[in-house]
């Protein structure tokens, strides 16, 4: 992942909302009917950056350590409708929305108050695989062990 973000576009600093209407227009073409969907992660030092969303969260980050990452959904007034902790590079536990909610407040962009989608990630014990925990259903997708019911990413 660490060579991806060398490779990848580090993504852009959002700090206000006209930030996100600026970036929201360079990249308008990817807009669906909910919205302009992007990778997001919010650093270490509190700032939040976004990609296109097929970007990785690594390449985002520049690499480095994040508070926060996951997928971000833009309304055309730049407000956020949709956000999530999905990012299977960083495996961020839910508890992350702090940071997100703390970086979106500082930015003055409106946001629904919680992520819209938590996804629940477990490594196994055994194999040391990643692993999104669906329907509460904690067995390892790859080696059927069972996984920890609290999040165990450093």
């Amino acid at each position: 992942m660490l060579r991806t973000a060398a490779t990848g576009p580090i993504g852009t600093e959002i700090r206000s909302r006209a930030a996100v209407r600026r970036w929201c227009e360079e990249h308008g073409d990817e807009r669906d009917g909910l919205g302009l969907w992007a990778t997001y992660t919010v650093g270490e030092d509190g700032d939040l950056r976004v990609a296109p969303r097929r970007s990785e969260h690594v390449a985002c980050s520049g690499g480095e350590p994040v508070l926060a990452a996951g997928e971000i959904c833009f309304a055309a007034d730049a407000r956020v409708t949709e956000i999530s902790n999905l990012s299977t590079g960083f495996c961020p536990d839910a508890e992350c929305w702090a940071a997100v909610r703390d970086a979106l407040d500082a930015a003055s962009v409106l946001h629904p108050g919680a992520f819209t989608f938590e996804a629940v990630f477990r490594r196994c014990p055994v194999c040391g695989e990643r692993n999104v925990v669906k329907e509460g259903w904690f067995v390892c997708a790859v080696c059927d062990a069972p996984l920890p019911e609290t999040w165990n990413f450093a």
